[in-house]
């Protein structure tokens, strides 16, 4: 299993207030969630009135698709026009996870 995760940096500018940001980011995080279907949270800068940070995860079998999915979604937020990106990352890991060791010595397994 790939566990694929991204930080996106933004910079919210003529924003005035914390309410102002909030709406933004709200905005970005509920199209980006819509669009890719991805978990996406506020992750950072909630103190301050032009900057945020915003997190992205996905998971899936193929560590190529998951990261073109969030590289994708990263592109989307820069497309929006909503805030100015300053910095994005995105990783990806592989887990360990063997089907078989799951399914061994289980009662609800089928066999």
């Amino acid at each position: 299993m790939i566990v694929g995760a991204a930080a996106v940096e933004i910079h919210i500018h003529g924003s005035r207030s914390l309410k102002e940001r909030r709406g933004v980011v709200r905005s970005i995080t509920r199209r980006v969630r819509n669009r890719f279907n991805l978990s996406v949270v506020e992750v950072g800068g909630q103190d301050t009135w032009q900057r945020a940070v915003i997190g992205l995860a996905a998971a899936g079998a193929d560590a190529t698709s998951v990261r073109t999915l969030l590289d994708r979604a990263v592109a989307f937020i820069e497309e929006l026009h909503l805030a100015e990106v300053v910095h994005s990352d995105v990783e990806t890991i592989q887990l360990p996870y063997q089907e078989a060791a799951w399914g061994e010595g289980d009662a609800d397994s089928e066999e």
